[in-house]
């Protein structure tokens, strides 16, 4: 079964190790998303449609709210991989430069040697599990190399506009607030009142969420139930069965079938190696 061997909390985000032996959904986050792989056998993901290789040559970086999913190399004994999830308002002000909002040029990281000694480097810090005022910089190092390196081979102008999600319609910005104030309704009743009250029929809703923010209603739906579920299981003692209940689903097995399907992993598993930052 897939499971943690470490998970770090901080001002950058979160730090994780997964051996991860089965296949994630289509799924997305509002940080920046960087996947290298460490042991096992090659994997694969799908970034925007498009197929990505997890190897020791080739990692993948992957913009704010860009929909991916995961395909697992080792079905029976899993392999390793460090993910990250950048914050990009942290990655802004360590880099103390508008050049460094949270977009990359392209997906592929190429392992180069310092990009694979920085690696290295994280994941034995995780490994560890020992406090230290290096590991943020050695994240910020990491990052700052992939994002440098996704522009390198681009032929194209870094614009920080481009970086930006537009809500150009009221509705859906509208929609958005009652998403986040609703999680506990279940998904297709949510979905369906949510279109009501912005006086839009199911497939124009569905069409002008997708137009203004680039994925389905569905999918930032589930992303702001992860964040829910993973905020809580790191920093309350509520029972995994309340945080499942809270957030709209039946029961303890569909929640855990979603938290796996969403981040690769049970929630419990995730809870039992979280570690925050002092």
């Amino acid at each position: 079964m897939s499971r943690a061997l470490a998970v770090y909390h901080g001002k950058f985000g979160r730090a994780s190790l997964y051996q991860l032996d089965r296949d994630m959904a289509t799924h997305a986050h509002r940080e920046g998303h960087l996947t290298f792989y460490v042991a096992g056998r090659h994997s694969a993901m799908q970034i925007d449609d498009h197929p990505h290789s997890l190897t020791p040559e080739i990692g993948a970086a992957i913009n704010p709210w860009q929909p991916h999913s995961f395909h697992a190399g080792d079905l029976e004994d899993g392999s390793v991989f460090l993910v990250l999830y950048i914050r990009p308002e942290w990655f802004l002000q360590m880099a103390r430069s508008a050049r460094y909002g949270m977009r990359f040029g392209r997906s592929i990281i190429e392992m180069t040697p310092s990009v694979t000694q920085l690696v290295n480097r994280v994941t034995g810090l995780l490994l560890d599990g020992t406090e230290t005022d290096f590991f943020d910089g050695y994240l910020f190092e990491l990052t700052h190399e992939s994002f440098d390196q996704s522009w390198q081979w681009t032929g194209e102008d870094w614009d920080i506009g481009a970086a930006k999600t537009s809500l150009r319609d009221f509705r859906i910005r509208n929609s958005i607030k009652l998403m986040k104030s609703r999680l506990g309704e279940g998904e297709s009743f949510l979905l369906d009142s949510i279109a009501r009250d912005a006086g839009l029929s199911r497939p124009h809703f569905f069409k002008l969420f997708r137009e203004n923010v680039g994925l389905t209603p569905n999918i930032y739906l589930n992303t702001l139930r992860m964040e829910n579920a993973i905020e809580k299981l790191t920093l309350s003692s509520d029972a995994v069965t309340s945080i499942g209940l809270d957030l709209g689903f039946s029961s303890q097995a569909s929640f855990s079938r979603f938290f796996v399907s969403n981040v690769g992993i049970p929630p419990s598993d995730y809870r039992r190696v979280a570690h925050l930052a002092a």
